[in-house]
């Protein structure tokens, strides 16, 4: 009996490696496919209309529909077969792009077809990466859910960083209609990759149990609601992402570039240098987290990285405050890739285990949709927080945004870092 027990569990985790290679090759192909598409997107936007405004809407396009689809979505994960939704919502995106390639070859790649391609992409990924989330407490065990997270952290990361260069590469080299091809025949490689994981690998409540019912939107959310306000510990993760969403957006994205560009005059290999310091340090914290929270009291870890945010948020207006002072653009160039770098491995030891931690316990009955409503008010929290920045900028000095925003933060988490209880050790999860 005990060999039994034994092959079978060489099995499982010969399964689970191959869940977490598939996972992995899946995700490479897609999201490097889809940063290079959308890095020649956006040049192709503006050499075909020289509009910021078409850009813009461009962009819109890829995050609103997202965030008004993201509740939808997780209703949808929570009802039916994840790989079904998974591998169809990449295989759609593939035959989409694919079916675009052909047309813009018979008629042309109008604004009009951009947008409407833009719109449907998001609408797909979107039940895609729901499905995704949803899933993964199943493809791997406890002991292996932290790793595939902090796998697909580095993938984006790394993305984030050779995407644009590749896309830049390309599209000296290549029109935009092949790169809607290659983004086209990616999806459908992912979607191949998908189809062979095995989502039910640690499935310890049985699919039937809620899988396939009917669905009926605003109860099914109201229950998601309801299931979220009764966890405090989830209630805690779920305040303390919404306010990181908006002091980031607040207190860095607006600001920052703003610093660079405008107030220092930093050319643009140094603003690129600054920018791809942070998926840099992601990728260390991604590395890292593990370790580290196998180690350390994950309450008492979090209550000093959201201290540290606090502290990089106000440090990064320091040098625009006037004073008579000549500072060297390399030194600046440094100072602010050291912040960069710094908010990213924050980023990275913060997004990781909460996302660990939600997933193991969430059930699968309401996983889909409690992690959907969490992205979609966190994400809603950014452009809110940009547009209070951008705005405020044209009327106060601009050092003020990230000093206020890193102080107000500091002050709401000396207030409420001591209601999150939450233990994040692998060692235990398994034991």
């Amino acid at each position: 009996m005990e060999t039994f027990h034994l092959s079978t569990a060489k099995v499982k985790d010969r399964k689970e490696a191959k869940n977490i290679f598939l996972y992995a090759t899946g995700k490479t192909i897609s999201i490097f496919g889809t940063a290079i598409y959308s890095f020649a997107l956006g040049l192709y936007v503006l050499k075909l209309t020289g509009s910021a405004l078409s850009f813009a809407v461009t962009l819109i396009l890829g995050i609103v529909p997202m965030i008004i689809i993201n509740p939808l979505a997780g209703v949808i994960a929570d009802k039916f077969n994840k790989r079904i939704l998974v591998v169809s919502m990449d295989l759609l995106s593939g035959i989409l792009l694919v079916t675009v390639y052909l047309l813009s070859n018979l008629y042309g790649l109008s604004l009009i077809l951009i947008y409407a391609t833009t719109l449907l992409l998001t609408v797909f990924t979107t039940f895609f990466g729901v499905g995704v989330e949803a899933g993964k407490p199943n493809m791997v065990s406890e002991k292996m859910l932290m790793d595939i997270n902090s796998v697909s952290k580095i993938i984006d990361s790394v993305s984030s960083i050779l995407g644009p260069m590749l896309g830049g590469f390309v599209f000296a080299i290549f029109d935009i209609e092949t790169f809607i091809l290659i983004n086209g025949i990616s999806f459908i490689l992912s979607g191949l990759s998908m189809l062979f994981i095995d989502f039910n690998l640690f499935n310890h409540q049985s699919n039937a149990d809620h899988s396939g019912g009917k669905i009926h939107l605003i109860q099914d959310l109201k229950d998601g609601f309801q299931y979220l306000f009764s966890k405090k510990s989830l209630m805690s993760i779920f305040i303390l992402l919404i306010t990181i969403n908006f002091f980031l957006g607040f207190a860095v994205t607006i600001p920052l570039p703003y610093f660079i560009n405008t107030i220092l005059q930093l050319g643009s290999k140094e603003f690129g240098m600054i920018q791809g310091a942070f998926p840099l340090g992601m990728i260390l914290g991604a590395v890292l987290v593990k370790k580290a929270t196998e180690k350390i009291s994950y309450s008492n870890l979090l209550k000093g990285l959201s201290f540290s945010l606090a502290i990089f948020m106000i440090i990064s207006g320091m040098p625009v405050i006037p004073n008579d002072l000549q500072i060297n653009p390399v030194i600046v160039t440094g100072f602010y890739s050291a912040v960069m770098f710094s908010f990213g491995f924050i980023i990275a030891f913060i997004d990781i285990p909460l996302a660990y931690f939600m997933q193991k316990e969430i059930p699968d009955e309401y996983r889909g949709r409690v992690l959907s409503i969490s992205i979609s008010i966190g994400k809603a929290m950014l452009p809110v927080a940009m547009i209070a920045s951008g705005t405020l900028l044209n009327y106060i000095p601009a050092y003020i945004m990230p000093i206020a925003g890193g102080i107000l933060f500091l002050l709401i988490n000396l207030r409420s870092s001591n209601k999150i209880k939450i233990e994040i050790n692998a060692e235990k999860a398994t034991s």
